[in-house]
């Protein structure tokens, strides 16, 4: 069985089309049937999120913890317990693409992790999106890590004990670890998740606080 963990604090606007690309993804002939669940971690929502979260094929998990490390940690240990294999991450402000889980497996790493694409920049301007993508490499070999494109073996992941319980970079923390310990590692592009370039970021020094330091440094 393969896992999904996609953590959501007031997500209602977005939830929807993250769920169903996950639900496409999830359904690749080319995963030849074999099962694969979603859970969205639900923390401290106050808005519509657990009710559209339950309008899909999803396992809502509950918490009030405000800590996204936690959320995903929560997450993972439940698919963990039901016995998955491959634990996949993306977030609620994301679309994953359809072969996304195909493209992360078929990379027989322990770990995987891919860049992200942004489509709708209109919070932006155009020197901001220019000097993103100056820094930005969307190839192989690049060595972005996001919690909203990031793929990882059940093994590797319960052997370096999961996620920090970080508020911002428990991805990068848990990636860390799996270079500690000697993980085979995917920096792949293969694997492709669009992502929300909101200005309004849910999470302090996350992806939507990067975009708004290229905004003062223009």
């Amino acid at each position: 069985m393969i896992g999904i963990v996609i953590p959501a604090h007031d997500e209602e606007e977005l939830l929807a089309d993250c769920l169903q690309a996950a639900r496409i993804a999830a359904a690749h002939p080319e995963l030849r049937g074999e099962r694969v669940k979603i859970v969205v971690a639900l923390d401290s929502c106050t808005d519509r999120s657990e009710s559209i979260a339950r309008c899909f094929d999803t396992h809502a998990l509950t918490l009030d913890v405000r800590n996204v490390g936690k959320a995903r940690a929560a997450g993972a240990a439940t698919l963990i317990e039901q016995g998955v294999r491959w634990l996949a991450f993306t977030d609620a402000d994301s679309r994953v693409a359809p072969d996304w889980l195909v493209a992360q497996l078929a990379l027989d790493a322990e770990a995987v992790c891919g860049p992200v694409l942004v489509e709708d920049w209109r919070e932006h301007d155009a020197l901001t999106r220019e000097a993103f993508y100056r820094a930005y490499m969307n190839a192989d070999g690049h060595r972005h890590i996001h919690g909203a494109n990031l793929g990882v073996s059940a093994r590797a992941y319960c052997r370096v004990g999961g996620f920090p319980p970080l508020t911002c970079s428990e991805d990068v923390a848990l990636v860390g670890l799996l270079v500690e310990t000697g993980a085979r590692i995917a920096w792949s592009a293969a694997p492709r998740v669009v992502t929300s370039a909101r200005i309004a970021s849910k999470v302090r020094g996350g992806f939507g606080d990067t975009l708004q330091g290229l905004m003062a440094h223009e």
